[in-house]
């Protein structure tokens, strides 16, 4: 698990093909691997990749096919900056939203002013994750734990302060750019609950766990009685 605050701004040094896969070397920069050891995770533009060698000023990492075809590892080249993020230790304050390094979808730039010190930046995501997202809600973008400043349709505006500007490798977003999106975690359980159990006999059994609107409203949540 990650919390979404990026540690360094790191670069990729060699990508390789083997057998289908990818295998990524990574320079680190500033990121502290005095504590990392073969088999730990590492999150890298928001995907949890698993450390299997330590060069010395970075690690390699494999990408399996799955990680390929839904995240946009297959267009990185050497020379490309990447977000990085250690994984979450109990002991870790949790500065953004809980993480799981799992990307959802492939979401795009399509606007991008200035506005102040700030940039805004508008990003259109796949169809099916816009549901998930939220005004005033979480998302990963790049492994970056954001707010949501505003939803309209399938496409959803941003606010980054010179703070994450200079943290992360966000400022070089420009329209067109592809970047990885994982939603809120508890969006997806949330739906989940609405949904009910894939067994029929559970649909409307409360008592088992279920949720329902009438049992939210019942206990203060919605507003409704």
């Amino acid at each position: 698990m990650f919390t979404g605050i990026i540690e360094a701004v790191g670069e990729v040094v060699d990508t390789r093909l083997q057998g289908g896969d990818l295998r990524l070397r990574l320079r680190t920069g500033k990121l502290d691997l005095a504590d990392v050891k073969l088999g730990d995770s590492i999150a890298v533009n928001g995907v949890c990749l698993t450390v299997v060698d330590l060069p010395g000023d970075g690690f390699w990492a494999d990408v399996s096919r799955e990680t390929l075809a839904h995240t946009e590892f297959e267009l990185l080249r050497a020379g490309d900056r990447v977000n990085l993020e250690k994984a979450l230790m109990p002991t870790s304050r949790l500065g953004g939203h809980i993480v799981s390094g799992h990307v959802d979808g492939i979401g795009e730039v399509v606007g991008r002013r200035e506005d102040g010190r700030s940039i805004r930046f508008q990003i259109k995501a796949p169809a099916a994750l816009s549901r998930y997202i939220a005004a005033k809600g979480s998302i990963t973008v790049d492994g970056v734990s954001l707010t949501v400043n505003g939803v309209e349709g399938s496409q959803f505006e941003l606010n980054i302060v010179p703070h994450t500007l200079d943290e992360t490798l966000i400022k070089d977003y420009s329209v067109g750019r592809r970047v990885n999106l994982e939603v809120d975690l508890i969006a997806r359980y949330l739906e989940r609950l609405f949904s009910g159990s894939a067994d029929e006999d559970s649909h409307d059994n409360t008592d088992a766990g279920g949720l329902s609107m009438a049992l939210l409203a019942e206990h203060g949540f919605t507003g409704r009685r």
